[in-house]
């Protein structure tokens, strides 16, 4: 498709306009609308293979006219009355021009010149000036160390560069070119994605037949290092920094690192960093937490001792007097060990959820040991008095998500008395 103007006389005068878009002669301008957008995806020339693709942009190219016709009332009003041949030229209709440059910019944001082209950068509609390649983007895995102290990081990578030796041509010197057939010389074509239901985005993609050169050159008159792809691959050293306190999904930015293309500035390569988990620490915004296990007589009695080791290697070390009880599930603030921030010395706080390591069955055999024990410890609650008490049996280690899950209609019972009633009766004299 060349993007020249063509005039909507081009169909027959049979055609039916509101038939080709699939909508009925009452429509209003919104199911028009819709209409033109479903009746365009399905035909672009683009989204089908290449048997049928001449076909296609002459589906394409009416529903096309059609659109450009009933959008406008005073056209539409012409066409009910007078049919395709109110824009017959020959017959005095008159008609203007229809672009379907114009009517996918309206539509859809971007026409079909693409770069050069009718439309497109450098063609009638604006300066020219290079595209911007596509950007690069890749999850980067990081720990939660490498995250506190802030990371260097160089790899090899192998990237497409423009070929030095036919500076991108994809010919050999002094070769005329043939305007490739597929892109009509702008070397990239426009492609519909669906990235949800109803919902499509553009993609500007290179024409695969001419390499995006919009050029074609006969197998013996291509780049002899390039083999006419105008880009070959070498190996780059690149190298991202990670700074201290970065997080779980920020993306870090090396400007102008994606393949070279001919005619195009090179994109960026976007490195997203994903957080592993860690085996001691949980991470909140700039605040850590871990669990600290102590025994039972370091809850009751207190401690000195290090208790972790912090994600650069340092441990730490607590003092807890004695007096001072820790129970289960107490939590004790550290300010100022958390993450770093980004920006100045601050950090986040560090969180210990206390767990008491309780010791085994039968941890004591004698029970003198046991007396003493008992005396060291707290009394018991005083005796609770009742009138009747009974001694029942019970289950250790009972599972808490079993509770209510009991049938509520309890078991089977009979009682003596509804027996009795239901047995035979004597017979009265």
């Amino acid at each position: 498709m060349d993007g020249q103007g063509f005039n909507p006389s081009a169909g027959s005068e049979d055609t039916d306009l509101y038939e080709l878009l699939g909508i009925d002669k009452t429509a209003s301008q919104d199911q028009i609308k819709k209409a033109y957008r479903k009746a365009a995806l399905q035909h672009h020339p683009d989204k089908v293979p290449e048997a049928i693709r001449e076909e296609s942009e002459a589906k394409f190219k009416a529903v096309s006219q059609a659109y450009e016709i009933l959008k406008d009332e005073e056209k539409r009003h012409l066409y009910d009355t007078h049919g395709m041949a109110a824009f017959d030229p020959s017959r005095g209709g008159g008609g203007p021009e229809v672009d379907i440059n114009d009517i996918l910019s309206q539509m859809f944001g971007f026409g079909m010149g693409g770069p050069g082209g009718p439309g497109g950068p450098g063609g009638p509609g604006g300066p020219s000036r290079a595209r911007r390649g596509p950007n690069e983007e890749q999850e980067y895995k990081v720990t939660l160390e490498e995250l506190y102290k802030g990371k260097t990081v160089k790899f090899s990578a192998d990237k497409q560069v423009v070929c030095g030796t036919c500076k991108g041509s994809g010919a050999k010197a002094n070769i005329k070119p043939q305007q490739c057939e597929k892109c009509h010389g702008a070397g990239a074509v426009e492609a519909f994605q669906q990235v949800g239901p109803g919902l499509v985005r553009r993609a500007t993609v290179a024409c695969d037949r001419c390499s995006g050169s919009g050029n074609f050159y006969k197998e013996k008159d291509r780049c002899k290092k390039c083999k006419g792809k105008r880009t070959t691959s070498e190996k780059k050293v690149l190298e991202i920094y990670i700074p201290r306190g970065a997080k779980n999904g920020d993306r870090i930015t090396l400007e102008g690192e994606a393949d070279q293309f001919p005619d195009q500035q090179p994109g960026d390569i976007v490195f997203e960093l994903a957080e592993e988990a860690h085996d001691v620490f949980t991470r909140i915004g700039n605040d850590l937490s871990a669990e600290l296990t102590i025994t039972l007589a370091e809850s009751l009695s207190g401690f000195s001792r290090t208790v972790l080791t912090h994600l650069d290697g340092r441990g730490i070390h607590m003092d807890r007097p004695r007096g001072k009880i820790i129970r289960p599930g107490d939590v004790i603030k550290v300010p100022g060990e958390g993450m770093p921030l980004k920006r100045g010395d601050a950090k986040g706080d560090l969180y210990l959820i206390t767990r008491v390591d309780f010791p085994e069955n039968n941890w004591i055999t004698d029970e003198k040991e046991y007396e003493t024990l008992i005396k060291l410890l707290p009394p018991p609650p005083p005796v609770i008095k009742a009138d009747e008490v009974d001694d029942v049996e019970y289950e250790s280690d009972a599972d808490l998500e079993e509770m209510g899950g009991q049938d509520g209609e309890g078991g089977d019972w009979e009682d003596e008395d509804e027996a009795g009633a239901g047995g035979p009766q004597c017979q009265q004299q």
